[in-house]
């Protein structure tokens, strides 16, 4: 049973920085390329970054030059380095395999927030 489980969300201010981690059983990280989404308030989740079973990774227009997505497969975990955070980052953030998500992998979010 695959399970995700996501942390390091939390408050900060407009201009901060976290770190979002993702825990993997099973062997999804072997297999899939993994990345981090995101649901702000009435809205649909969209995909913002994506990183490749070899390392390659791939952003959001919005998070580019600011996120950085990461994966140590040895620890079946995936990373978000989330810089110069803006209050519409504000969101809860979810990792899946991508591009096309797989439904019963979601877990529980991490929320994000960012004041002004």
């Amino acid at each position: 049973q695959v399970q995700l489980v996501e942390s390091g969300g939390g408050l900060v201010q407009a201009g901060g920085s976290l770190r979002l981690s993702c825990a993997a059983s099973g062997s999804i990280f072997s297999k899939n390329a993994m990345g981090w989404y995101r649901q702000a308030p009435g809205k649909q989740r969209e995909l913002v970054a994506v990183i490749a079973r070899g390392g390659s990774t791939s952003y959001v227009d919005s998070v580019k030059g600011r996120f950085t997505i990461s994966r140590d497969n040895a620890k079946n975990t995936v990373y978000l380095q989330m810089n110069s955070l803006k209050p519409a980052d504000t969101a809860v953030y979810y990792c899946n395999i991508a591009p096309m998500a797989q439904l019963n992998y979601w877990g529980q979010g991490t929320q994000v927030t960012v004041s002004s």
